[in-house]
């Protein structure tokens, strides 16, 4: 693009504005609107038409930034279900508690799962965490007795049968009263 002296320009990549002092091949001198002089090369300034500029008169620009526009601040609208904070969930699964499930007997793998059954709830109880449930899957039901009767050896625990859309039937959820 050619420039000339006098041409109002702005730079591309920043706000700057300004007026063409000289013009050396590819460099441009320019004056900004801050008195300061600046070198530019020629692909880094556009030219600025004064019908593209927008005057305004300094009361009307102290008016418009007194006018205050009101709008309404929008909360959107959340469900019971987003609000609610979700249960821990603790898998008694033997295969996801030991590697070894296979060299165990039956009543090492149940003991096994209750003592991290009562480790975790041990653990909820004393970080405060209200729901926890326990995913024991259906089997033989030996396991979600040993739990329930687990459970109802503490006085600040609800426990009952977890939501079945989620987990199905082999799943007990614990509620534990914070200020019991």
């Amino acid at each position: 693009m050619k420039f000339k002296k006098g041409d109002k320009v702005e730079v591309l990549d920043d706000s700057i504005r300004g007026e063409v002092l000289k013009v050396e091949s590819d460099k441009i001198i320019i004056k900004t609107e801050d008195e300061f002089e600046m070198i530019f090369n020629d692909d880094e300034l556009v030219k600025v038409s004064a019908e593209n500029e927008i005057k305004v008169k300094d009361d009307e620009l102290m008016e418009a930034l007194l006018v205050k526009t009101v709008k309404k601040r929008v909360v959107p609208q959340t469900s019971k279900k987003q609000k609610s904070i979700p249960p821990m969930e603790v898998d008694l699964h033997i295969h996801h508690l030991t590697d070894r499930a296979k060299q165990m007997s039956n009543f090492e793998m149940l003991n096994l799962q209750l003592d991290t059954a009562r480790s975790q709830l041990e653990f909820a109880i004393k970080k405060r965490i209200q729901k926890i449930v326990f995913i024991h899957g259906v089997g033989e039901g030996v396991l979600k007795a040993e739990l329930e009767t687990l459970f109802s050896r503490y006085e600040n625990v609800k426990f009952y049968d977890a939501d079945f859309r989620q987990y199905g039937v082999g799943a007990t959820e614990v509620y534990v009263f914070q200020n019991y």
